[in-house]
């Protein structure tokens, strides 16, 4: 069994990879079941063991056993895992992985699938990270409220601000929920928040330019 923490001299990696276990993607029968493998390799990238069904499936799907799914599973997410952390950005970066004598098309096909997942697999690892609730959509109008008191019937301006909050997932192979609030905002309390809005958004500025 070949193992490497790096490929060439100069990326260093920080999980390990049995590119020896990874050749068993030479056995799939189509691309497309490699592209899903790699998908499967990153969503349960950070379990220690992956679902056992998930595994016994990708097993029969390459007429393998489960120990050798498991490991193809878990060195695929490793190679993955170091791919995102060391910043690769295009396909030669993502080359440079993998050792000189790797499998060359193998590599090839990899390293496709790789560079066309990169966007994708770091914006769903960044959302994934344990946090608040995030904004991802709003929407807003503008309403006329009318007074009911005949002694001074006036009509009232009002903003109605539509949030769309996205939860964080419960379960590693769950996609985020997302819940819609509407808030109601007097002319006063727009001035307000916009006010406050605007000290965050110049103390943010600061911070970033240090």
């Amino acid at each position: 069994m070949r193992i490497c923490s790096c490929a060439p001299k100069l990326v260093k990696m920080t999980e390990v990879v049995d590119y020896d276990s990874l050749n068993l993607l030479l056995k799939a029968s189509s691309k497309d079941l490699v592209v899903r493998l790699c998908d499967q390799a990153f969503l349960y990238r950070d379990l220690i063991h992956p679902p056992a069904e998930v595994v016994h499936k990708i097993a029969e799907g390459l007429t393998a056993n489960d120990g050798e799914a498991s490991k193809l599973l878990r060195s695929l997410g490793n190679l993955i895992r170091n791919v995102l952390y060391i910043g690769c950005t295009d396909a030669t970066s993502v080359q440079a992985v993998f050792p000189g004598d790797f499998h060359k098309n193998l590599k090839d096909l990899l390293t496709s699938i790789f560079t066309k997942k990169l966007t994708t697999w770091r914006n769903r690892s960044v959302n994934s990270q344990i946090s608040l609730p995030r904004l991802v959509d709003f929407d807003w109008r503008v309403d006329i409220k009318t007074s009911s008191d005949t002694l001074a019937r006036m009509s009232v301006p009002t903003c109605v601000l539509q949030l769309k909050v996205q939860e964080n997932a419960t379960r590693v192979d769950d996609a985020p929920e997302t819940s819609t609030m509407n808030v109601e905002l007097s002319k006063e309390t727009l001035d307000t928040m916009l006010d406050g809005l605007g000290k965050i958004r110049d103390q943010l500025s600061s911070v970033a330019q240090k």
